[in-house]
């Protein structure tokens, strides 16, 4: 691991940090560290960190913005790479626009919105990176990632870079083929977008804000929606009605204002939060007989 470090360092391919928190990178402020973290600076530093990694055989994990992610307290063995400033890059022409894993998708959305340009309204309130979004195929409001890409740019684990369509990425619900067959880290996208009336589509955006700002808990720490909706039903509607709103162990607790987001209420652990994951699907599959799946993703040491 030292060798990787000097090296990164000698060729001055972004920030890097030994044992780093990584409930400083989470929006749920919960993780153990990362044994080495590393921000590249550019693309072509990422490329050349992946390098490195592959040849000194050490795991690796990418990150974003760190939403819809909980991290173990034992944190992540090898290398935490994460996508942020240099790979936030921003191309507009006509009605495709081009841009970096690493950029936030709600100031997308305020940009693209401010321009005129309609299709990612859905994603006003969503805190995370466009790369994060098009692992997950993230979406709300009716919408989703999967309905305005073109195309995506993904590194692989094993150092190739390729472009995958829409189809090629295997979009459903909530995931992707980078989920499912093909790990690997969205270094850029290519989103289509339509022109529109601009006071219509920022109006819009507004009413999608005003409506996460009523029904969900950002005042707090959290990482987004915890279960996956067991359609038809609602992963929120069956919490509340099961009476866990405001159930709590240890600092992790259940949100009184939507019952599918688990808040750290308070110097909350990893291990708290997973009890009151495993507490929801006990007395949801006991009372509805319903199996509930994890929309976050739980990463890290066992």
């Amino acid at each position: 691991m030292n060798s990787l470090v000097n090296k990164i360092k000698q060729l001055n391919l972004g920030k890097v940090k030994v044992n780093e928190p990584l409930a400083n990178h989470t929006t749920i402020k919960i993780g153990g560290p990362a044994d080495l973290f590393v921000e590249p600076s550019s693309i072509d530093n990422l490329e050349k960190v992946m390098d490195l990694v592959i040849e000194e055989q050490i795991p690796w994990r990418a990150i974003g913005r760190g939403s819809n992610l909980l991290v173990s307290d034992q944190g992540i063995e090898g290398v935490v790479i994460k996508l942020g400033a240099g790979i936030d890059h921003l191309e507009i022409k006509d009605q495709e626009i081009t841009v970096g894993g690493g950029h936030s998708i709600v100031s997308l959305s305020t940009i693209m919105s401010k321009k005129g340009f309609s299709g990612l309204e859905f994603a006003s309130g969503i805190p995370g990176s466009v790369g994060g979004a098009v692992y997950m195929n993230a979406g709300a409001h009716g919408s989703d990632i999967s309905k305005i890409l073109k195309k995506a740019r993904i590194l692989f684990e094993d150092g190739t870079i390729s472009w995958l369509n829409n189809e090629e990425m295997e979009f459903s619900y909530r995931t992707s083929v980078l989920q499912k067959k093909k790990p690997g880290i969205v270094l850029e996208a290519v989103l289509i977008l339509k022109e529109g009336e601009k006071s219509k589509i920022v109006g819009e955006m507004q009413k999608n804000k005003d409506y996460r700002k009523d029904t969900q808990p950002y005042n707090f720490p959290c990482a987004g929606s915890i279960f996956r909706n067991p359609l038809p039903n609602y992963a929120g509607k069956l919490i509340e009605v099961a009476g866990l709103k405001g159930y709590s162990m240890g600092g992790a607790k259940i949100s009184e204002m939507h019952g599918n987001f688990i808040i750290n209420a308070g110097n909350a652990t990893a291990q708290d939060v997973l009890n009151l994951i495993q507490h929801v699907k006990s007395t949801i599959f006991e009372l509805y007989e319903i199996h509930m799946e994890t929309e976050v993703e739980i990463i890290g040491r066992k």
